[in-house]
């Protein structure tokens, strides 16, 4: 019985962190229509905005709170400013790729001042414990309890009382009718980052204190799970937020005890796969909430596509196999190497998001089906390698299909968070797979590349592979995208609802691009296990997701010459700004925010 209580007084402290968090994703995406993947690193930022106060310069736990409140407002009111509004207009998408940038900005802006590794926070409060039930419940439970019931009774009732919540309500249920009203629609919107960004610094804080330490990193995974909380509850609900945390926070908590803290995350992701099949908006989500986009598959605006001649391509393919020939430096062959590898990784994602229009956050987790999948077929059946990675890009072809097919009926953003959610969750299944996967340590001694028996372990071999490979795919999807099922892709892309009025199978043709682009991903994923001979449930993260995505805009969504440019770009580039080495997700965030506001079509244009 104690631990059963135990596990729900932690769920119901974790969940009140979960609400605060969710709280701030509610009001923002009530207000701009945003989701804010900024809002994790506005929380990270918060955590280190109080160690700094309470640790390095001694100030009492209530101003270290408030300072870190007002701190995080400002940081809200900028984002809103320079990243958001000049987005708004675009689509719904622009948006939350302008904030995915911003926080890689904030992510890299913490690394730089103050170092990679992780900080110990010690409680200013006292240790005592009160028994309850069988069970004890600490000073520290009941800050974060207290702090978080005021700060949500407050919000409650600024939106129910004070003209400025009738406001933020208002423009929540329609914007434009607001406007017309004489609601200063973009006032609402900075005092409703300011408010979120407060209370997302405050929860980061109250985590740090909690968890004695802070780190660059604990951003991300916390605005997942706000995110998570906020879904459950309706996207721009606010009581829907508090009761998706508090449950969120029971269930991780109860599926800890039962099964162990590695499955913690697992339980989240499925809640937010199921909410999004059954109700994608929400226990207490509107019917009417946001309206969706006339051109539903849309990511940014459209623009005529550059064309490089036939005789140019050949020549630039051509220079790119005689490169080794003339560089002897074994490192700038792998940076190149690198370079070919992402390619393919946007090659698959220029083909789902740019020719399909359906956005993905997930291909990290086709890399991983495949590099997982082609290295047990080598060390566990004895596959030949060069059998193996095709082989492995079939089944992730087939994999991958059958997991993301479920979300083929959500649009925009709906499904782009449904991919980042089975993404977690492909990682998640690998890191508890037992003897299959061996669990976090991963599989080593992968076979290595190999060609008609002999392992092909000179860089300049692995170069032409790997150029060869990239070269065989982008032939490959440049015949799909011109053939009648390439012109099915693009009306998908263009206007689902006239798609389907004209015959086109839209489930059966968003299936046909995920197959071709998870067989991409697929060998991709296994040509790097093999190189490396190692490989990880971390190897493949949603960083590389994000990154992939970034290099396919950069390029030109549908655009397969541009896929290739963007990858080249984003990875040689800080290469030759050796001095900028250590700033490279810095520039990677400089890159997706620039593009969405000023360069949404790309370097090569949309296709």
């Amino acid at each position: 019985m104690n631990i059963f209580v135990e596990q729900t007084v932690n769920g119901i402290i974790s969940g009140n962190v979960y609400g605060l968090i969710a709280i701030g994703l509610a009001l923002i995406f009530g207000a701009a229509g945003v989701v804010n993947f900024a809002h994790g690193s506005v929380y990270m930022a918060g955590a280190y905005i109080g160690w700094v106060t309470m640790v390095r310069l001694h100030i009492p736990l209530a101003a270290s709170l408030t300072l870190t409140m007002v701190s995080c407002a400002a940081l809200g009111l900028l984002m809103e400013r320079i990243v958001v509004r000049r987005v708004l207009g675009q689509s719904q998408l622009a948006p939350l790729l302008a904030t995915l940038g911003a926080s890689f900005i904030l992510d890299q802006a913490a690394q730089v001042i103050f170092g990679p590794h992780t900080q110990a926070f010690a409680s200013p409060l006292p240790a005592w414990r009160v028994p309850f039930l069988g069970a004890t419940i600490g000073s520290l439970d009941f800050l974060i309890f207290g702090v978080s019931l005021v700060a949500t009774a407050a919000v409650w009732g600024m939106l129910r009382f004070s003209r400025i919540g009738w406001a933020i309500r208002a423009v929540a249920q329609d914007r434009d009718a607001a406007r017309m009203v004489g609601v200063k629609v973009e006032a609402v919107s900075q005092v409703t980052f300011a408010l979120a960004s407060a209370l997302g610094g405050l929860a980061g804080i109250l985590v740090g204190i909690y968890f004695n330490s802070v780190s660059p990193t604990m951003g991300f995974d916390a605005m997942l799970k706000g995110l998570v909380a906020q879904m459950m509850g309706g996207m721009a609900s606010v009581p829907g937020a508090v009761i998706g945390g508090l449950a969120l926070g029971i269930v991780e908590s109860w599926g800890v005890g039962l099964l162990g803290s590695s499955y913690r995350d697992l339980f989240a992701f499925a809640i937010l796969i199921l909410v999004l099949l059954v109700r994608p908006r929400g226990l207490l989500g509107a019917r009417d909430e946001r309206p969706s986009e006339p051109m539903t598959g849309t990511i940014v605006n459209r623009s005529r596509s550059l064309r490089i001649p036939p005789g140019l391509g050949t020549a630039i393919v051509g220079a790119g196999f005689l490169l080794p020939l003339f560089i002897r430096n074994p490192y700038v062959l792998q940076v190149l190497i690198n370079a070919w590898l992402y390619g393919l990784l946007s090659l698959s994602l220029t083909l789902v998001s740019g020719t399909v229009g359906q956005i993905s956050f997930g291909h990290a987790g086709l890399l991983a089906i495949g590099g997982y999948t082609s290295a047990l077929l080598a060390l566990r059946l004895g596959i030949p390698v060069a059998a193996a990675i095709p082989l492995s890009g079939v089944a992730t072809a087939v994999l991958g299909t059958l997991l993301v097919s479920p979300t083929f009926r959500l649009r925009s953003h709906y499904l782009a968070i449904a991919t980042l959610g089975i993404s977690e969750i492909v990682s998640l299944a690998i890191l508890n797979g037992g003897s299959l996967t061996q669990g976090a340590m991963g599989i080593s001694n992968i076979p290595p590349l190999s060609l008609g028996g002999s392992a092909a372990f000179d860089t300049r071999s692995v170069y032409w592979a790997a150029l060869a490979l990239l070269v065989i795919m982008a032939l490959l999807q440049h015949r799909l995208v011109r053939s009648p099922v390439g012109r099915a892709f693009k009306s998908i892309r263009d206007d689902e609802i006239a798609a389907k009025s004209h015959g086109v199978g839209l489930y059966r043709y968003k299936a046909m691009a995920f197959a071709f682009s998870g067989f991409t991903a697929g060998v991709a994923g296994a040509f790097t296990a093999h190189m490396y001979s190692y490989i990880n449930h971390e190897t493949f993260n949603n960083t590389t997701s994000i990154l992939g995505l970034t290099m396919a805009i950069l390029g030109g969504l549908g655009s397969i010459w541009g896929a290739v440019a963007g990858a080249f770009t984003l990875i040689v580039l800080p290469e030759v700004l050796r001095g900028f080495a250590d700033f490279r997700y810095l520039v990677y965030g400089l890159a997706l925010v620039l593009l969405v506001r000023f360069r949404s079509s790309g370097l090569f244009g949309i296709d």
